[in-house]
């Protein structure tokens, strides 16, 4: 059951109202910014709710049920407010979102809110994006302990890992561009594919502090699993780590962290569970 106060639930209640929906995102970096249906900037609790043309939500339907209410923001993308560089550089990955209902035109009835979470998937098609907001209750679909996995499930380098990257971190510096997608460094001297799935962080340029995996590595050339928001250019300089996929034979032949090994290869898959003879 949602409290608001009396007098935004009589202002709900008239036959003509003066509402407006207001989105509060906080991003994981510190940012936050406000966006409202409304046609005029509102300023709510000290942050400004901008007005943006063809920023509007579905549905919010809830439950009682324990089901995953989710909801679709569209929007477009505007320079200076949501652009479509932050949204693949992932600075909005995750960001806490709230969603409340105020009466425009006396702000101090109160909020009524609507939704608590975060975003999750982002698309992005002909100059517009949308954003899903996962509520809250989409935590209780979250699988608790770990699973049976013929490969591991620790990532390079973390509590269960233990493998100490800065022996496997290497810096370079570009060389020659393909795309945002494709670069080489032509002093890498590493054998092929051994930066695949590594990840890889931009130390200047134009994307300078950002970071990605890399899809697939030959010699010096590097090909990335997402472009870049930002053209790459000769003379950027990035940090990137050996990659690993996660295999058994990887761990041990190429970390020597077979002890720390995740996964459980040796573990008969469903296909051999579910035979028996004469299936064939």
């Amino acid at each position: 059951m949602r409290s608001i106060t009396p007098e935004l639930a009589a202002a709900l209640g008239q036959e003509v109202t003066t509402l407006a929906t207001c989105w509060r995102i906080q991003r994981r970096d510190g940012v936050v910014l406000g966006f409202s249906t409304h046609d005029r900037t509102l300023t709510i609790d000290g942050l400004d709710y901008r007005a943006v043309a063809g920023f509007t939500p579905t549905a919010v339907d809830s439950s009682n049920a324990l089901d995953v209410d989710n909801l679709d923001v569209e929007g477009v993308l505007e320079s200076g407010t949501i652009s479509r560089a932050d949204l693949m550089a992932g600075r909005y990955d995750f960001a806490a979102v709230s969603i409340f209902l105020v009466n425009w035109s006396d702000l101090s009835q109160g909020k009524m809110r609507l939704r608590d979470g975060w975003l999750g998937e982002v698309t992005m098609k002909d100059g517009a994006f949308t954003a899903e907001v996962r509520g809250l209750t989409e935590r209780l679909q979250a699988d608790v302990g770990d699973v049976f996995s013929p490969e591991c499930r620790a990532d390079l380098g973390d509590r269960r890992c233990k493998v100490n990257l800065a022996g496997v971190i290497k810096t370079g510096t570009v060389t020659a561009v393909t795309d945002r997608q494709t670069f080489t460094d032509s002093s890498r001297g590493e054998s092929d594919g051994w930066f695949d799935y590594g990840v890889l962080v931009w130390l200047d340029g134009a994307n300078g502090g950002l970071e990605t995996e890399v899809k697939a590595q030959t010699g010096g050339q590097f090909i990335l699993f997402t472009a870049m928001p930002h053209d790459i250019q000769p003379g950027d300089r990035y940090c990137v780590h050996a990659g690993c996929d996660k295999r058994f034979e990887t761990c041990r032949t190429k970390f020597d962290n077979a002890l720390n090994f995740r996964g459980e290869p040796a573990v008969p898959g469903r296909d051999a569970v579910l035979d028996y003879p004469g299936i064939k």
